[in-house]
């Protein structure tokens, strides 16, 4: 591939929650912590101006993608970079089953726009089978949020999901001023690495069920557990929460990701739409 220089910045709109990364620095070590090799494809999402386009190209993958939800900017990028698949879409309706399937050990970047980072993260990396790293760039607060441990106040339901499907890591802590505009708070970079959720282990619940006990449970995270699942729980039931150290006295933040899968497995498809 050739790197080309990018066109000048447009102005950022509101309305996709753009700011646009102009720091080279960081945008080399967001690229230098996917590990590109020869062979990999890579998927970028939201390019942008192509700050971190440039990185990732020049890591020289036999593929990269990128998905541009900007009318914009996604005929710009493919001009000033014409060796990249640049593809006008929305990344929330990406077809991420489809994606992982046809590009195997997949890698995936972004600075994500703060506004829709949580969905679109909880939705990628769920349903993109045999990606083999992420690296995203969003709001510090979400991303301490995805690295918690349970006990504490950030541990919550999207920190429970990414951590069944992948081992993750705080990378690193990115200034206002490496954008533009520049946002009102810190950004951190993440990556995640697939942990293969053995559905074995759900059954006869599956990710669908996980997510209902997930979510169930932490919308009311400051009540108990036995409150929470009241009158789905029976004698059998309370046996194997208690083989597995779930108390019914418990709040569902203190709960490992483990319990949680022992929960959905137990109870998911009482809950599931």
């Amino acid at each position: 591939m050739h790197i080309r220089p990018s066109s000048p910045h447009p102005r950022a709109k509101k309305s996709l929650g753009q700011h646009f990364l102009h720091d080279v620095n960081t945008a080399r070590r967001i690229a230098s912590l996917l590990e590109i090799g020869p062979d990999d494809t890579v998927l970028e999402i939201g390019p942008g101006t192509g700050a971190l386009t440039r990185h990732l190209i020049a890591a020289a993958p036999r593929r990269l993608i990128c998905l541009e939800k900007d009318r914009e900017l996604a005929p710009l990028l493919k001009t000033s970079h014409p060796d990249v698949d640049v593809v006008l879409m929305d990344a929330m309706q990406a077809p991420w089953d489809r994606l992982g399937a046809a590009c195997p050990g997949l890698k995936i970047a972004g600075n994500l726009p703060y506004n829709v980072a949580s969905p679109l993260m909880w939705d990628c990396i769920a349903r993109t089978p045999g990606f083999e790293r992420a690296v995203f760039m969003i709001q510090k607060e979400v991303a301490r949020r995805i690295v918690a441990p349970p006990g504490g106040k950030e541990y919550g339901a999207l920190t429970v999901w990414l951590q069944a499907f992948a081992t993750v890591e705080y990378a690193f802590t990115v200034g206002p001023g490496v954008f533009t505009p520049r946002p009102k708070v810190d950004s951190g970079v993440i990556v995640l690495r697939p942990r293969p959720l053995n559905l074995h282990d759900l059954a006869p619940a599956g990710p669908a069920e996980l997510a209902a006990v997930v979510r169930r449970c932490f919308q009311q995270r400051r009540k108990q557990l036995g409150t929470i699942l009241r009158g789905y729980i029976d004698e059998s039931v309370a046996g194997i929460l208690a083989a597995d150290g779930i108390l019914l006295t418990a709040r569902p933040e203190t709960l490992a990701v483990s319990q949680f899968l022992t929960l959905a497995k137990c109870l998911g498809r009482r809950f599931a739409p």
